[in-house]
């Protein structure tokens, strides 16, 4: 048995006041300790080797540090003072809720400002302040990242222009498998779940295969907890609220550790009425949903091995394409309704041998997705009968083994081999994909060479997959099967010629296998008003893409410029064809060479304590070469700013905020040949929130209002932009507290 060793440490303010309450986590482990009220923490039987500390608290800026334990030496923590024996992680009191690590951009924790992939990140309190059931909704806003929406309750995550299978989702670094990929279906995941989203903005194929060509957002859950210090089980519920769609959710969780065990079990359920616009009430787009997870984590002598279960379930109602809005109270409600579930058992591990860590990570998902409708009468009112219309049951095992090498040395990376299984089954009266079965594997290696100020970064990945697709009389197919084999790679350049400045610049090529709905699909597509045509000859699509960004992050300030070009070949996309099957238009998928550039700018200032500042810009430019024309739904530029006092400027308390945000949207004014235009616009938010205790139990309660003016507008992302307008006011309360 291996020589087990512990790391004891203390969270101190700037002035070395310990901190009580601090999550500290140790990355590598997933392990999750909580300061004492001396600000002290522990972790034991720990294995030898390095290990990424990241310390958290509401009102203060999170901090990272990285330990090295030597076998048969006193544990040492660097900083930039060099090499101290006792471990301090010292928290500044700035809400800035910035976080210092990423996982995503190399699949090992890595320095933000060392990352060789632009990333974005929206953590900690300012994320749950977002209250979004929709991952998509929560991020929208972050530079160079939008919301394709459905109504309130269904978004589509848009990176640099690119959605759908162009974006993989992943939870906590488990590929996330369901169909949406279809134009009214989002992630399965609910962002409430999440302790922070990571975002790769651009292709990551490399990384992660398939699906990845146009960026990656990982939703990462808190670490579970750990019993170094003792033993304990706590819990918290949450009441939220929102008025636009009279929204009410409830969540209940606990959390303990006891020994070497740490678990955690976590249940959220919503609902709300239809939503509301300047215009009038849009029926028919109520939705409820329940989702949550149980996880279970054994510390062994080895490392950490994480057991968990996520549970997604929803019931969408759909306002049918060209209804524009009714009356209060005019008639019943007519139209489609999507019930999807989504059950994930995911294990993970994290092992520790010499001096190598190995990551396996194993996933079932199952998920399922039915649309169903009112049967109609002779004279064409609703019978009060549902009928299915159609059912899709998607059943997916994916396995990811890691092999994380030379950590802390010059030269350092992760190499990984991974494999997918999947069969899809469709059902119901309108079989609109065949049922198929898909098989792939995938190598990979990432390197990086330090080298002083400047880093070197290298990448190459090999995929192959094979699918094949039963016959359907339905859809007019054949047996059919086919098989890719793809390659990606990147290099890149990190240059730090100050200690808080960072040049990066990456060229790479990523890729994507066709869906079965641009293969396959033959059929109406009702809440669409379409027929849709696949295409079975469609060829993978393969991407250059160049970006580079100038860095700047010290105490007070962290900005970035970036700017990229991406040439997809084979870019498949969906056009009408002026033909009709019944009452709808037929539409057919097809293929052509695409170019997206653009760039976007950030910048965060906390020019005292009590203020920080922030602003985005963020732009794309698409066009279809082959036909010299705008690509569609491309977002126009966009210009948010905000403005938040904290702490003691508002006179309550360290853990309190108030804020203002104002967020420009110019008019689109280069139009693909299908787009509907929209005006520009501009929105006015608030925020605010308080944390205090009653007693010895934290308490917290936070308001935020969206389109503080009721402001008449149509966003170019909304699927409803042709017929109806999107929310207006929206005022969302959340009250949480710990016992």
């Amino acid at each position: 048995m291996p020589a087990l060793y512990s790391i004891r440490g203390r969270v101190a303010d700037s002035f070395n006041t310990p901190v009580a309450d601090v999550q500290v986590t140790l990355v590598e482990l997933s392990r999750r300790a909580t300061t004492d009220k001396t600000g002290d923490f522990l972790f034991s039987d720990l294995p030898a080797g390095r290990y990424t500390l990241v310390a958290r608290r509401v009102g203060y800026a999170a901090v990272s540090d990285t330990v090295r334990i030597v076998a048969g030496q006193q544990v040492r923590v660097s900083d930039e003072l060099g090499i101290r024996p006792d471990i301090v992680l010292r928290l500044t009191r700035l809400a800035t809720d910035i976080e210092p690590v990423v996982v995503t951009a190399t699949r090992d924790a890595t320095d933000v400002g060392r990352s060789p992939f632009p990333v974005e990140q929206l953590s900690g309190n300012r994320l749950q302040r977002e209250q979004s059931f929709s991952l998509s909704g929560a991020t929208d806003g972050l530079a160079g990242v939008h919301n394709l929406t459905t109504g309130q309750q269904i978004g589509k995550p848009v990176i640099r222009g690119l959605s759908g299978a162009r974006v993989l989702v992943l939870d906590d670094g488990h590929r996330l498998e369901d169909y949406s990929w279809s134009d009214e279906d989002g992630p399965s995941i609910d962002a409430r779940l999440a302790q922070r989203v990571e975002v790769i903005r651009g292709p990551a194929s490399v990384l992660y295969g398939s699906d990845a060509i146009g960026g990656v957002i990982n939703a990462v859950p808190a670490a579970l907890p750990d019993a170094s210090g003792g033993n304990f089980v706590r819990s918290t519920a949450e009441l939220t609220g929102a008025t636009n769609n009279r929204e009410g959710g409830l969540l209940l969780g606990a959390e303990g550790a006891h020994s070497r065990i740490g678990w955690r079990a976590t249940a959220i359920a919503r609902f709300s009425e239809d939503m509301n616009t300047p215009d009038g009430k849009l029926e028919n787009t109520k939705y409820s949903s329940v989702t949550g997870e149980a996880a279970a984590a054994y510390h062994s002598s080895r490392g950490t091995s994480t057991l968990r279960y996520a549970r997604y379930g929803c019931e969408c109602h759909l306002l049918e394409a060209n209804e524009p809005p009714k009356p209060e109270g005019d008639g019943e409600e007519e139209g489609p309704e999507r019930k999807a579930s989504d059950d994930r058992v995911q294990y993970t591990g994290n092992y520790i041998v010499g001096k190598f860590r190995f990551e396996p990570k194993l996933q079932w998902q199952r998920h399922d997705l039915a649309e169903v409708s009112d049967e109609l009468g002779p004279g064409g009112e609703p019978t009060g009968t549902e009928s299915e219309v159609f059912n899709l049951l998607l059943n997916t095992t994916t396995a990811d083994l890691l092999l994380h090498h030379g950590e802390g040395g010059k030269i350092h990376g992760t190499l990984g081999i991974s494999g997918e299984y999947q069969t899809s089954d469709s059902r119901g009266i309108i079989p609109l994909v065949p049922d198929a079965r898909l098989t792939s594997g995938g190598l990979f290696g990432f390197e990086q060479i330090d080298l002083g100020k400047v880093s070197l970064t290298a990448a190459a990945r090999g995929d192959a997959n094979s699918l094949h697709a039963d016959a359907n009389a339905d859809l007019d197919l054949t047996d059919q099967s086919r098989s890719t084999n793809a390659f990606s790679g990147d290099v890149g350049i990190l240059v730090r010629p100050g200690r808080d400045l960072a040049l990066t610049a990456n060229v790479g090529r990523a890729w994507r296998s066709p869906t079965l709905f641009e293969l396959f699909a033959n059929g109406p597509r009702l809440g669409e008003a379409r027929y849709e045509i696949g295409d079975p000859t469609l060829d993978p699509e393969t991407s250059l893409n160049l970006d580079g960004s100038i860095r700047w992050g010290d105490q007070r300030v962290r900005a970035e410029i970036a700017g990229f070009h991406n040439r997809i070949d084979d870019f498949i996309y969906i056009a009408p064809t002026g033909q009709q099957q019944g009452t709808l238009d037929v539409y057919r998928y097809e293929h052509a060479l695409a170019t997206l550039y653009g760039g976007e700018a950030s910048v965060d200032v906390d020019p005292v304590r009590m203020l920080t500042l922030r602003a985005r810009y963020d732009m794309v430019r698409g066009t279809n070469e082959d036909t010299d024309q705008p690509l569609p739904l491309i977002a126009p530029p966009r210009t948010t700013f905000e403005a938040e006092l904290h702490g003691a400027a508002l006179g309550w308390a360290d853990n309190a905020h108030a804020g203002l945000d104002v967020e420009i949207n110019a008019k689109q004014t280069h139009l693909g040949p299908f787009d509907t235009a929209t005006d520009g616009y501009t929105l006015l938010g608030l925020d605010a929130g308080i944390a205090r205790r009653l007693g010895s139990r934290p308490i917290r309660f936070d308001i935020r209002v969206r389109n503080l003016t009721d402001k008449a507008y149509k966003s170019f992302l909304s699927r409803y932009k042709s017929f109806a307008l999107d929310p207006g006011r929206n005022v969302l309360v959340r009250l949480s507290m710990d016992f």
